[in-house]
């Protein structure tokens, strides 16, 4: 059966257009789908994505490990005259694609009629496995699906790891100094276009999301509620294209574990993740053995976040002339908030809560945000993670999270410890300070914008501190107590290192993005 109806997208006689996607029927469809979910009709569901119903007639068919017969004279379209290699192509939005069971067909295409949908046999699963596509009585193609999936033809491009790549991770640090004005430091990476407020975007469209926002841009993720229930999703994307320019197989890890923190900030368990993989050329072998990297670490990162790859696909060739884009294996992620209530956000709630950081710092400033706009330095060995110490930070800060113990939640990522407790205190209910004391033996850049991962910034109530340690103890989570939230409006204060207004850090920050694209 299969759900909606399909446009053409080019042909001799027609302009190729780009579909584009309409919110109410998608919903509909959505609604649709949630209810067909209650019955017993359903043996297997798809959506329909690249290559239209090509992909998920044959993906579902090769996982069965079974055939298919479909009648393309079925297919419901909107416009005449498609030809069946447009319909098996067509990207259509809004479709689905599903297996009933025999004889509940009628009763699953009422379901979706009562939604205003359209719902049409269009064939049916067979023994062996093949796909055999047909015309009424004309049969238009047959083929093994095995020759579109497992049996494909594999495309073995070379790789080779670039001779540059070990000189890219020298840095030397005593030949770095430490800037004499660590406030203006501070508020230049406030500025810098990886780390200013994206006000200026998502103020141009609408990001309530028919009123289900929870939580609105600006925090570590989106929530959006799910209704009907308690519940909540979280979604973030991440990518740290330095790191994978200078380590790929590391800088994707990463990119997952970033994700997962962001998630785990806003109260939830990180579930799945999409990616969009963007590289240069692959006919380069130097982009391939970046892209292999990537790849591998991805599914490392994953696999130990129990995080499957669900969806994703491969841009390549962006690059121009023959200099490539950063290696950036850009990722999605989705998580589940169990309760609604204990959701949290990024900014320092309320003056006087406990300011504490969950992880540890070390001197690691390769690939750092720091290094690159401050000294115009993109090399050096990226920061180490090591995914049991990232386990354990999360775990602890979820727990507090859920324990109704932790106020506030923010990861450490790019700029590190300075710049997460600065955005912190950025909080769109009312601007507030912050008092900090740094301990540790590092030098100060690299204790203030030094990226070390499996790092959290939370805060809580003075009466519910000694609880969290207690959970941090438990749990082995390293914790330092480092300061208090300060006054509505006050200066950031991180003692002997640093001291400025917040409302001189937000000016910075939030006009940032739009002077540097105007």
């Amino acid at each position: 059966v299969m759900a909606s109806d399909v446009f053409g997208e080019g042909g001799e006689e027609r302009r190729p257009t780009v579909q584009v996607g309409d919110p109410f029927t998608e919903k509909l469809l959505l609604e649709a789908c949630l209810e067909i979910f209650k019955t017993d009709y359903v043996v297997g569901i798809q959506d329909m994505g690249a290559a239209g119903l090509t992909s998920s007639s044959i993906e579902m068919a090769s996982r069965a490990g079974l055939g298919i017969e479909m009648d393309l004279s079925r297919i419901p379209c909107r416009e005449e005259g498609m030809t069946p290699y447009e319909m098996m192509l067509s990207e259509s939005q809004e479709r689905m694609l599903m297996v009933v069971n025999a004889g509940d067909e009628a009763k699953a295409s009422e379901i979706f009629h009562k939604w205003d949908l359209e719902a049409t046999v269009i064939g049916r699963v067979t023994e062996g496995e093949g796909v055999r596509l047909t015309w009424g009585d004309e049969l238009i193609g047959d083929m093994p699906v095995a020759a579109l999936t497992d049996a494909a033809p594999v495309y073995e491009r070379p790789i080779e790891r670039p001779a540059y790549q070990d000189d890219l991770q020298k840095l030397d640090l005593s030949e770095i100094p430490v800037p004499e004005d660590l406030n203006e430091t501070l508020l230049t990476l406030m500025a810098s276009a990886n780390l200013a407020s994206r006000r200026f975007v998502y103020r141009q469209y609408d990001h309530m999301v028919r009123t289900d926002s929870v939580v609105r841009p600006g925090s570590d993720a989106a929530v959006v509620r799910i209704k009907g229930s308690q519940r909540a999703m979280a979604i973030t994307t991440d990518c740290n294209p330095r790191y994978c320019y200078l380590d790929p197989f590391e800088g994707a890890r990463m990119a997952v574990a970033e994700a997962a923190r962001n998630i785990t900030a806003s109260g939830g368990r990180p579930l799945a993740i999409t990616d969009c993989l963007n590289f240069g050329s692959p006919e380069v072998p130097a982009v391939m053995w970046q892209f292999k990297e990537a790849v591998r670490g991805l599914a490392s990162a994953c696999i130990d976040l129990n995080t499957p790859v669900v969806s994703g696909n491969v841009s390549f060739y962006n690059q121009t002339g023959d200099i490539p884009v950063y290696p950036t294996p850009a990722v999605g992620m989705v998580g589940l908030i169990d309760d609604l209530a204990l959701h949290t956000t990024q900014w320092f709630e309320d003056e006087g809560d406990i300011i504490v950081l969950i992880g540890e710092t070390f001197e690691e400033l390769g690939g750092s945000e720091y290094l690159s706009v401050i000294h115009g330095i993109e090399r050096g060995v990226v920061p180490k993670l090591d995914i049991h110490k990232e386990k354990i930070a999360n775990g602890t800060c979820l727990d507090g999270i859920k324990a109704g113990i932790i106020k506030s939640a923010h990861d450490l990522s790019d700029g590190g410890l300075a710049v997460a407790i600065a955005e912190s205190c950025l909080n769109p209910k009312g601007l507030c300070g912050a008092t900090v004391k740094l301990g540790g033996a590092i030098r100060a850049d690299a204790l203030l914008f030094g990226e070390s991962q499996s790092r959290y910034i939370v805060t809580t109530a003075p009466a519910d501190l000694e609880s969290l340690k207690e959970l941090a103890k438990a749990n082995g989570a390293p914790l330092s107590v480092l300061g208090t939230v300060g006054q509505a409006d006050g200066n950031l204060t991180i003692e002997g290192l640093i001291d400025i207004s917040i409302t001189d850090i937000h000016r910075r920050w939030d006009e940032a993005l739009e002077e540097l694209v105007s």
